[in-house]
């Protein structure tokens, strides 16, 4: 058997690599902490569950429009003027089986090969990949903790070439934190302006998980708004990442092509998890704030309990469920059986000793540091830094 050569352009995804080693030693009898999945530790919102619940027994049980039923589309662009006081109409949204087919609907149909994309580091693991399959090439950024993991309009300016045609960002950023405020993300309009041929991709999947004043969309800045892709989705704000709901708002013409993508794919997404979202999107927002609260109270503790380890570098996200310390202090270091050289010899000995799961920085596109999920109890957290700490202080 020959498989295609389009398997050797990119990677399987690494968040799901360390999340598939992790319940491989569960399966063995071990306790395995896990501080690898972008997941929320909450059960979907009562009201949201009862309106599924509604829509089967209102037998909404059928192949649904290729870009999601009107009522959900109404719903994201009334939801889209109430957050973000962005216009928009029902033409301009496609409703995609999560917010990861949104991404590549977005970039199939802006992509061909030797096409530039450029992509601020760190970066979520699947945008580099998802260039590949488009055969485009990917020109990253590199940003740090000192930088607050942003990027500069000088770094933007001199990152574009004649053969750019896509910028690729998220705020809140998986997996840095990052959160772009209105007046940065203008000095980066101010360069976007001169290259009308640029189309900017802005994930804004963590929106309400965000520990700053408010969320700020590119989108805002109207002469710029028909080139703005919006990728958003319901997996982390209301925590419904099983239900696999995602959009993008965009312009007419962008949407269409997402839409034809699409109808070859998967077509419409999921009818009753559509009903769903549109309960999620148009009722009660107090569930989705009151799990950012609690977020923010195990980012705290995270903090405080990484201030105790020697070595390890960690600024504060201001958004997401994430901190990236750069862990670089232990390359070359070792506990007399094994030697750390990079980030995922780092992961697989916190695994290996600690029973702890994280995800490398080299699959996010900074080799210097590894991502850890708060997205888990306060007693997994507590307990999993501690063995954490307990393995580290073993290499010298």
């Amino acid at each position: 058997m020959q498989l295609s050569s389009l398997l050797q352009r990119f990677n399987e995804p690494e968040t799901l690599k360390m999340a598939k080693l992790g319940r491989e030693l569960r399966a063995k009898g071990i306790d395995v902490i896990d501080l690898s999945l972008g997941e929320p530790d909450f059960d979907t919102p009562e009201h949201i569950k009862q309106a599924a619940i509604k829509a089967v027994q209102d037998n909404w049980s059928h192949y649904t429009p290729v870009p999601g039923y009107l009522d959900l589309r109404e719903a994201v662009c009334a939801k889209l003027k109430r957050d973000n006081n962005l216009d928009y109409k029902p033409e301009n949204i496609v409703v995609s089986t999560g917010a990861k087919q949104s991404l590549a609907n977005a970039i199939l149909a802006l992509v061909d090969e030797n096409d530039e994309v450029i992509i601020p580091t760190p970066y979520w693991v699947t945008y580099s990949e998802l260039v590949k399959i488009a055969r485009g090439r990917v020109v990253e950024i590199k940003t740090n903790a000192e930088s607050g993991f942003k990027i500069t309009p000088q770094q933007l300016e001199a990152a574009i070439t004649p053969h750019t045609n896509v910028f690729l960002f998220s705020s809140p950023c998986n997996p840095s934190g990052a959160v772009y405020s209105k007046s940065e993300l203008e000095l980066l309009v101010n360069v976007f302006r001169k290259y009308p041929n640029i189309t900017i991709i802005s994930d804004e999947i963590y929106e309400y998980i965000n520990f700053k004043e408010g969320h700020e969309s590119i989108a805002q800045f109207e002469d710029i708004k028909d080139r703005v892709i919006i990728v958003n989705g319901l997996s982390k704000g209301f925590a419904m990442t099983g239900w696999r709901v995602g959009y993008i708002a965009a312009d007419v013409a962008i949407a269409k092509a997402c839409e034809k993508l699409q109808g070859q794919f998967t077509s419409g997404t999921c009818s009753i998890a559509q009903k769903a979202a549109v309960a999620a999107l148009t009722t009660d927002l107090r569930p989705s704030m009151e799990m950012t609260e609690e977020f923010a109270r195990r980012r705290k503790r995270v903090l405080e309990l990484i201030s105790d380890i020697p070595g390890i570098k960690c600024s504060e996200p201001d958004g997401a469920f994430y901190i990236f310390p750069d862990i670089s202090y232990y390359y070359g270091k070792s506990d007399g059986q094994t030697t750390i050289h990079t980030s995922g010899d780092f992961c697989m000995y916190l695994l290996n000793t600690a029973h702890v799961s994280s995800v490398m920085g080299e699959a996010f596109g900074d080799p210097a540091c590894v991502r850890f999920s708060f997205a888990n109890s306060m007693e997994k957290i507590e307990e999993a830094w501690a063995r954490i700490k307990k393995a580290l202080e073993k290499l010298k």
